[in-house]
């Protein structure tokens, strides 16, 4: 008997002897996939058949489970694998249970049973299904029976086996294959073929791909297709084939049909197949011209031309399906498929190999060999090197990133890798690891180290100037210009043309070549660790540039100098160089030729297309020529614009700098120069502290501290007008794209009659044929145009319903009706008709006048009353026809209507019919109509009833409307005189109940009720705010311009894409009920946020055949598709496929199928119009999620990961064409060791389980290389199809009547702009959803909404530098996936992975455009921490672009303007937000130093001085972007412009008493410290936000932790600051002139120390601020080490706010120590203006000063190791210790006090002067820390650091305590935090307190 463990050699036959029971793993009846180990894959397909069969038969179930023993045990006999003898034991158990309870059913022995068993289900399931059953169930039956025979071999023995069960296992092996799980066409099926096989152009694409004649045969059996004949010659994976067969097919299928005609279609156009074959290779051709190297794509004389170009476009798929990590670079996918090519160019024509001369090998290679020979050596490579990244910790100049080693390929170094490639080339070298002696076939030898390629991402901001140098030197010299101008004239600009200032401005010269000189060694020093991979020209380029850069620098100053009179200082050391020239033009002369590059430059700027042509020209002369002005290199070639583009975006910036430079000319330079010479003339004696350099000449200390604020906002205050002028130009561009024209429910209303044809216009494909035929027949043309728009606005109306959006009540006014052939006029949706029928009744009761014109022409007055009264009435007529069974009555009626339509003719209407009887007829028929609507049980009740109304009904129109209605009655009498029956029966009683079942007809009775009982309430229909924006923009969104859009089958495919990693996919019921600590749960949450809809969700579900799972799986939905959940982007996503169902059936269906309804035609009458609709759907549109950890999810024991494997499975299984594709990790043994081997996998939602379609060896774990979300779309995107691709984040979501406009957005990339250029990126608007939860998420929604509407329509046109800002744009997928693909991937500079997308489609020569007519749902950050962790990753993305070669690039190739634009628009704005930080310090540090040193005293006595407001005016600017004004301003805008300029003044107020600036201001500081720290430092990183909903209380640890380093600690500083210079600079200036000056200041710390807990719930509740304190003290207290986490301990936290510091090189610890530096200043300044210094200025007193710093430091060394030492075995030493050290510190102060004059003012001013000095010394120390531990100081410090934080906390904490003890603080904190919630009458303040109604 085997044991569990699986020790034993053998394994039973029977398990009849009894064993004893070990601990099961797990429950039993779980799911044996819970815990199968990953190294027995092939087990899981056996335990699932056993699952299958358990039902039909317990036996054979028990039978497959045991060979899954036997099978697993024979795999591993050891158990060595992980979770192998777990699993063994549990299946063991599992089997022993089972043996006694299953006995055989069918025979008596177990091999009998099973061979019965097979042959039932071969009978009942293959034989009679084959021509019934679908291909996906057919595949599933294979699967089963292939498995059953495979358990029946092991248990009947071979000789036994009946010669009829051998002939069944034979026909199912010779078919299985035709019946493979498939993805969306079932290539091999027979039988019953799915719709999409017979589409022709799915034919034509695979008849085209097996024409395998004239290939030679390389295997037996022949291939299939050209995809198998490759993959024999180079061994590619069957499934990489099988993937690509089918992407190949679709993409060919979607090409052909645009062009083709259905009446003649037989085969593949070959324009369709040279498209493809352009688009594919027109990267491998660029690149073969740029490296002259001859295309290896041949087609030699004779050849099959068209087979040729498939070959290649498979060989390329399959190539790129196979890659890997390697699809990050195309070029080396180039590389592969260029000697690939070659090899088969070698096999079909020439067989004589190009390197050896010897003959082609025509052997086949086995499957896997393209893996293991191409991809895992270049893989290894990548992963060897990101080894190098040390997890983000180590130099990007360390290691070779994706792009160096593509760029690697830029050269044709790359040929020396030779083909096959050699695994000793330069290229695999990597000395970071020693390779060990024996050196395995892929590996290779240590040797140098590469050297990274072309570029060098060093930690530094010269990259900033090094990549727009133009920017920086324009604004330089235009700086010194007019500083110039207004310090030699006064002040007037015509001053320029006086002959001395002019000399004196061109000494701007000078100055440029001092930078350019600057520019040239910064490229030489920031490239040094790339010059070995440079080519020789590129190096020659660096240094000659270099060397005449130098020469400028010498040159110009010799001329300028040469040409001044009379020279003094510098200028006459230069001109005595320069005697010999006494010709006074020299330097002018100089000039003219220094500018001639410039000019060059600019002619070319104004033809753009002759510098287009020449940077993209590889002709040798073109290079030469363009070789000093730009290195070759492959991207970046040839982006200029056209010249129509060039023009708008140059007068934007010549406007713009025009106002900036007036405004820094006239209010920050010309003020400040008249002071600044007052300064500069003035002499000081006397300094009030040691002066150092007392001699200085013109008060130079002085005009630094005053001029260097106003420089640093000259610099920064472009950001400032590029937002006016952005707001300014993004306004009145979506003025004229019609965005806002309809905003309000009136609007709608007034312009609703002109909506249908607008969407005929945009939304119905018309052909010129069908407009010319159907111009003749306008009305029934516009009647059909109706019905098409009624078919889907009446989707979006019933998709609102299922989302609960609005009630069944709206929904029924909302909807319009679907058919309209028994009425004459168009009937509009009831809620535009809303009491026209009322009011036209009482106007027809009230009419006094006698002629009919009068009353009718009143009523036509309003056209949607009269269509509304003609609607009533024939819809009346209709009603009672139908419902009438009598002959006879049915004719009383039409004679009534004849007599109505006479009287009309006549004009003789209101003589007829009495207009009083109109009020109680319509009493009657609304209560005819109730009883209509009525389900009852009790039909014959129902009947009488509706018969009795009837017959009033009658009554009233024959005796009290009509004067003659009594003749028609006795007309009628007379007619049934002569028959007796007649007489008794009563007139109107048959009526036809069975009516009432209709759907069509109830619909009919529906809207007639409505119509006449509908009074002024359903003016606000729909209620909800959401429900009406969307309306709303779907009706403004007709009347934009868009393309038309194509039938369905001509629009271009495509496919939808998103990644996801552990997020909430569907809320489980617990975490719905679980309640956070004030007692608030999830769902209760949202029912009192969202009521409305929580009242709708009720309504909807109110079904009472629902059961009580059911309703808790919908209460999870609806709490889910109110969340950032995978569940609702899903839906979201899926609306795509529903919309082009229903435009596949509106472009192919009868017009009768259109008029009688999408929703109410018979499903069996048009079966075949239905399966068109969804094969085309297939065709057309692919959702692929990439769940990166589905399968370990799968796997694992864990509950969460379990729920979300299940819940993503529910996905597949609700959604059957959404497509997951994970990375599965599994154990197999190679060479006898267990090795984890990864594949890429494509599953989709089966009968019960998902189901596996491809399955691809992957070389390695592909997240190691690079960021994780790029990685896991990369091995995603293979699985995707068509030709354009979406992506769709996480936390987004879509809407149906915004999928319907997709067809419409994808023609774009047919249109071309500005000559022949087509898009390759689509950016769409965002609508943010998560705006109502709190003030911060409003004030979240309302930046983002800016930033992704009126933002990129700037960017896009007329800037032209929109760029890929992650969601939901759309890619060309061609263009991309042949260049590498929608993201970057590096570790940490591609940190922003979704902007370099657009940076290389850009650089590539893409062209990026912005549609706002369409929009997707998009979910932001709500807290106030997430927020945060938000704006802390993208301004580290930031960071790290600066420093990225994308960025260097764009900046150094883009024209000047362009440049401008670029900047401002990315790492320029971040950079603007520290520089204003910036100036706040550099002002304070320099009052400081005037206010300390005594010389802002002697300047503001002066007369002058002190009457300039200069400097403070300068300085308000500043305060502008500090206040987060320039985020608001486009805010404003857009709100203005999209919903009322009324309403976004009011939002703008709102705001701002919500305190938006203190958020905007805490986020500038978030902004500042995070892109400083990255370029510094590094230290980025993805910051996981959670997307929850936040409305729990942070605590104050949280807070302290989070924000302590960024902004904290700031704050304090400039708190010191700003006290200090308070202080001594209170005796000699007015305090209002410095609230004026440091008033944005004071906000600005306020901001920083306060806005965490202002914004944070239940921040100020007395409770809570005691339960804050107590963790606080905890976690201040608690000892670290390894292993205790930041949260848990103050120590432990602070060594990781240490983390940059400990890998940063000796430069970054210099940096650091100099920034220390300036903390000593306030200890040196201070101690000189202590009462006990006396006045002194000796240096004497600061030396002393140490010493009392000195002696405080022991002092309390002292203590702390006293406490260690003596603190437990000698307490009395101790506290004998400690008492004299108390007593000397009194004798001390005594004698201080008494003797010394020591003062109370001194022992403050101490504080102030020392705190800051033992903040620096802990700076330094920190720097310092290798030495500090060397010599055992390390704990000091830490104890330092402690004691600092302890005070910090305090002062910061101190105010919260004090605003806690006032409960209205509370109340008020919250009413400012949930405004939106209170003005919607929410409980938000019992949502926080928890005072939850129980009975809810």
């Amino acid at each position: 008997m085997a044991s569990s463990s699986g020790t034993k050699e053998g394994v039973p036959r029977s398990l009849s002897r009894k064993i004893s029971r070990a601990s099961t793993m797990g429950d039993p009846a779980t799911d044996e996939n819970m815990i199968l180990p990953s190294s027995l894959p092939s087990i899981a397909p056996i335990l699932r058949v056993a699952n299958e069969v358990e039902k039909d038969n317990a036996r054979v179930a028990y039978l497959c489970r045991f060979h899954a023993f036997e099978k697993a045990h024979n795999m591993d006999p050891q158990s060595s694998g992980r979770g192998v003898r777990q699993f063994k034991t549990y299946l063991l158990h599992r089997l022993e249970k089972e043996e006694e309870g299953t006995k055989p059913q069918l025979a008596r022995s177990d091999p009998s049973e099973i061979q019965k068993y097979y042959q039932n289900f071969y009978e009942k399931n293959i034989k009679e299904g084959e021509y019934t059953k679908k291909p996906e169930e057919m595949a599933k039956i294979y699967q089963i029976a292939k498995i059953l025979y495979e358990v029946l071999r092991t248990v009947v023995p071979s000789e036994k086996i009946d010669d009829e069960t051998q002939r069944y296992a034979k026909k199912v092996e010779e078919k299985r294959e035709q019946y493979e799980h498939y993805n969306i066409l079932p290539l091999y099926a027979v039988g019953v073929k799915p719709a999409i096989m017979e589409l022709p152009e799915i034919k034509a694409a695979l008849q085209a791909l097996c024409n395998v004649n004239n290939l030679p045969v390389l295997k037996m059996p022949e291939d299939r297709d050209i995809l198998d004949w490759l993959s024999s010659v180079f061994g590619f994976q069957k499934g990489n084939v099988a993937n690509q067969r089918e992407h190949l097919i679709l993409l060919l299928a979607n090409i052909d049909i645009r062009n083709k005609n259905l009446a003649n279609y037989a085969q593949l156009d070959s324009s369709t197949v040279q498209h493809l074959m352009d688009k594919t290779f027109k990267n491998y051709g660029s690149w073969c011209n740029y490296l002259h190297h001859k295309s290896n794509l041949k087609f030699p004389q004779g050849a099959d031309r068209q087979q040729l170009e498939l070959l290649y476009i498979a060989l390329y798929l399959l190539i790129w399906g196979e890659a890997s990590n390697i699809r990050f670079m195309p070029e080396c996918i180039c590389y592969i498929f260029h000697n690939m090519a070659n090899e088969i160019h070698g096999i079909l024509f020439s067989n004589v190999h190009h390197v050896s001369g010897g003959t082609y090998q025509t052997a086949p290679h086995g499957e896997e060999s393209f893996l293991r020979d191409v991809v895992t050596p270049i893989y290894e490579v990548m992963r060897r090197e990101a080894r190098g990244n040390k997890g983000g910790k180590g130099s990007h100049s360390a290691w070779r990133n994706y792009d160096d080693l593509n760029e690697y390929f830029w050269s044709d170094k790359c040929f020396r890798l030779r083909w096959p490639m050699d695994c000793k080339a330069d290229f695999f070298v990597n000395s970071a690891e020693r390779q060990p002696a024996h050196v395995g076939r892929n590996q290779v030898t240590a040797g140098k180290r590469m050297p990274k390629t072309n570029f060098v991402e060093v930690r530094t901001f010269w990259h900033l100037y090094r990549s727009f140098d133009r920017m920086w030197i324009f604004f330089i010299l235009a700086f010194q210009a007019m500083v110039i101008v207004a310090w030699n004239s006064s002040g007037s600009l015509a001053a320029i043309f006086d002959e001395d200032v002019f000399k004196r401005i061109l000494s701007i010269f000078i100055t440029s070549a001092f930078l350019n000189f600057l520019q040239a060694t910064l490229d030489v020093v920031l490239s040094w660790n790339a010059l070995r991979s440079l080519k020789s020209t590129q190096i020659l380029r660096y240094l000659l540039k270099f060397a005449v850069a130098a020469c400028w620098v010498v040159v110009l100053p010799i001329g300028y100098s040469s040409s001044v009179q009379n020279p003094t200082g510098l200028v006459k050391f230069f001109s005595s160089w320069g005697r010999q020239w006494q010709n006074q033009s020299f330097y002018n002369y100089c000039v003219a030729i220094y500018l001639i590059p410039n000019i060059l430059a600019a002619l070319l700027f104004l033809l753009p297309p002759l510098r287009r042509s020449m940077e993209r020209s590889n002709w040798q002369i073109i290079i030469l020529l363009m070789w000093w002005a730009q290195p070759k290199l492959y991207v970046g070639r040839g982006m200029h614009e056209d010249m129509f583009s060039l023009l708008k975006y140059t007068v934007f910036w010549i406007m713009l700098l025009i106002s900036k430079l007036a405004f820094s000319y006239y209010v920050e330079i010309l003020p400040l120069v008249e002071p600044t010479k007052t300064i500069m003339g003035m002499s000081v004696g006397n300094y009030e502290w040691h002066e150092f350099f007392p001699n200085l000449t013109h008060n130079i200390g002085v005009v630094i501290a005053i001029w260097a604020p106003i420089v640093l906002v000259y610099f920064m205050d472009a950001q400032i007008w590029y937002a006016i002028f952005s707001t300014i130009f993004g306004g009145i561009y979506g003025a004229f794209s019609h965005l806002g024209e309809i905003r309000t429910l009136g609007m709608l209303r007034s312009r609703f009659e002109s909506v249908p044809s607008a969407f005929s216009e945009r939304l119905v494909p018309s052909s010129k044929e069908e407009t010319k035929k159907n111009q003749l027949q306008e009305d029934s043309l516009e009647r059909k145009n109706i019905a098409k728009f009624s078919q889907v606005w009446n989707e979006f109306i019933f998709s609102m319903r299922m989302e609960d959006l609005i009630n069944n009540r709206e929904r029924d006014l909302l909807l319009v009706p679907d058919s309209s052939s028994d009425v004459s006029v168009v009937q509009w949706p009831p809620f535009l008709l809303a009491s026209k029928i009322p009011i036209a009744l009482d106007m027809a009761k009230d009419f006094k006048g006698k002629e009919d014109a009068d009353l009718f022409k009143k009523i036509k007055n309003d056209d949607y009353m009269h269509s509304g009264v003609i609607e009533c009435y024939e819809t009346l007529k209709a009603i009672l026809l139908e419902l009438l069974e009598d002959q006879g009555d049915r004719m009383i009626i039409e004679q009534i209507c004849d007599e109505v339509k006479v009287s009309i003719d006549q004009g003789r209407f209101l003589s007829e019919f009495r207009m009083s009887g109109m009020p109680s007829l319509n009493d009657k028929l609304e209560k005819l109509l109730d009883h209509l609507q009525v389900d009852d049980d009790d039909e014959e009740v129902d009947k009488s009833q509706i018969i009795n109304v009837l017959q009033d009904i009658m009554e009233i129109i024959t005796q009290d409307v009509m004067t003659k209605g009594h003749e028609i009655l006795e007309k009628d009498h007379r007619r049934h005189q002569g028959n007796p029956n007649d007489t008794k029966e009563q007139k109107f009683e048959k009526i036809d109940i069975s009516l009432t079942q209709k759907r069509s007809w109830r619909e009919k009775v529906v809207r007639l009720h409505l119509l006449l009982t509908v009074k002024e309430s359903a003016i606000n229909v729909p209620m909800n705010l959401e429900a009406r924006r969307r309306i709303t923009f779907f009706a403004n969104s007709l009347f934009m311009s868009m393309p038309n859009a194509p039938e369905v089958r001509k629009m271009l495919s495509f496919s939808v894409l998103t990644p996801y990693y552990k997020e909430d996919v569907l809320y489980s019921e617990e975490e719905l009920y679980k309640e956070n600590e004030d007692g608030i749960s999830i769902l209760f949450y949202l029912q009192k946020i969202y009521p409305e809809e929580w009242k709708n969700f009720e309504d909807r579900t109110t079904d009472p055949k629902c059961d009580s799972k059911e309703k808790t799986d919908l209460i999870r939905q609806w709490v889910s598709y109110r969340g950032q959940t995978l569940s609702r982007t899903v839906r979201g996503m899926m609306y795509y496929r529903q919309a082009l169902e229903l435009q596949c059936f509106l472009d192919y269906a009868k017009d009768s199928d259109i008029f009688s309804g999408y929703r109410t035609i018979n499903m069996n009458d048009h079966k075949a119009l239905m399966e068109r609709a969804k094969a085309l759907a297939d065709l057309k549109f692919t959702y692929v999620v990439s769940c990166q950890v589905y399968g370990a999810q799968k796997k694992s024991s864990d509950k969460r990961e379990q729920s979300c494997y299940k819940n993503i499975l529910n996905l597949m299984l609700t959604y059957p064409s959404l497509r997951v594709a994970y990375i599965d990790e599994r154990e197999e043994t190679i060479n006898g060791k267990p090795q984890k081997v990864f594949y890429s996998v494509l599953v989709k939602g089966g009968d019960k389980l998902d189901e596996e379609i491809y399955r691809i060896k992957l070389p390695g774990p592909p997240t190691e290389i690079g960021e994780g979300k790029p990685e896991n779309q990369n091995h995603a995107i293979i699985f995707t199809r068509g030709e354009a691709l979406q992506t769709i984040d996480m936390n987004q979501d879509n809407y149906l009547e915004e999928a319907f406009k997709m067809r419409n957005v994808l023609e774009e990339f047919l249109k071309e702009h500005h000559g022949q250029r087509r898009p390759t990126i689509l950016g769409l608007r965002e609508h943010i959803f998560t705006g109502s939860v709190s003030s911060l998420a409003w004030f979240m929604s309302n930046q983002e909404t800016s930033f992704v509407t009126i933002g990129q329509r700037i960017l896009a046109n007329p800037l032209r530098v929109r760029f890929h800002y992650g969601h939901p744009d759309i890619f060309d997928r061609i263009f991309h996936l042949t260049r590498g693909g929608i993201s970057k991937a590096s570790k940490i500079i591609n940190l922003s992975e979704d902007i370099f997308s657009g940076f290389n489609s850009t650089l590539r020569g893409g062209y990026i455009t912005h549609h706002e007519y369409i929009q997707v749902g998009k979910g932001r950050d709500v807290g106030m921490n997430q927020i945060s962790l938000f704006e802390a990753k993208v301004a580290n993305g930031n960071g790290e672009q600066t420093l990225s070669r994308d960025v260097y690039r764009l900046g150094r190739r883009f024209d000047f303007f362009r440049m401008l634009s670029f900047y401002f628009t990315t790492v320029g704005f971040y950079f603007s937000s520290m520089v204003t930080v910036l100036t706040v310090y550099v002002f304070l540090y320099g009052r400081l130093y005037m206010v300390l040193s005594g010389l802002e005293r002697r300047i503001l006595e002066d007369q002058t001085i002190r009457q300039s407001k200069a400097l403070e005016e300068a300085l308000a600017t500043q305060s502008v972007f500090q206040l987060g004004l320039l985020l608001v301003l486009p805010m404003v805008m857009e709100i203005g412009l999209e919903r009322g300029f009324r309403t976004a003044l009011g939002d703008f107020i709102i705001m701002q008493l919500q305190l938006a600036s203190v958020f905007f201001t805490f986020q500038l500081g978030t902004k500042a410290h995070y892109y400083g720290r990255t370029i510094l430092h590094g230290g980025s990183k993805y910051r996981a936000t959670g997307r929850g909903f936040v409305v729990f209380h942070a605590k104050f640890a949280d807070n302290y932790r989070m924000y302590s380093r960024s902004h904290f600690v700031k704050g304090l500083e400039l708190v010191i600051l700003l006290v200090v210079y308070e202080v001594y600079g209170e005796s000699y200036r007015s305090s209002n002139l410095y609230l004026f000056i440091t008033f944005s200041m004071w906000f600005l710390v306020a901001s920083w120390l306060f806005a965490p807990f202002v914004f944070n719930p239940s921040g100020f509740e007395w409770q809570k601020t005691v339960d804050d304190w107590t963790d606080w003290k905890r976690w201040m207290g608690n000892r670290g080490g390894i292993g205790i986490s930041p949260d848990k301990s103050w120590e432990s936290w602070w060594d990781g706010e240490q983390e940059h510091l400990k890998c940063i090189n000796i430069r970054g610890r210099v940096l650091e120590i100099i920034l220390a530096f300036r903390f000593f200043i306030y200890q040196y300044g201070i101690v000189y203006h202590l009462d006990i210094a006396h006045g002194s200025r000796s240096v004497l007193v600061y030396g002393l000063s140490w010493f009392v710093m000195a002696t405080v430091l022991l002092v309390l060394k002292m203590v702390s190791m006293g406490r260690r030492r003596f603190g437990t075995d000698f307490q009395l030493m101790f506290r004998i210790l400690k008492a004299l050290l108390f007593l000397g510190f009194i004798s001390v102060m005594t004698v201080l006090f008494v003797v010394c004059g020591l003062t109370i003012s001194d022992l403050f001013a101490a504080v102030l002067a020392f705190m800051p000095t033992g903040w620096a010394l802990l700076l330094i120390g920190q720097a310092c820390r290798p030495c500090l531990k060397g010599i055992g100081m390390w704990e000091s410090i830490m104890e330092l650091a402690r004691a600092y934080e302890c005070i910090m906390g305090l002062v910061i904490f101190m105010p919260i305590v004090i605003l806690s003890w006032f409960p209205f603080v509370s109340e008020f904190q919250t009413r400012l935090l949930f405004n939106q919630a209170f003005s919607r009458g929410l409980q938000i303040s019992m949502i926080l307190a928890g005072k939850k109604d129980k009975t809810n």
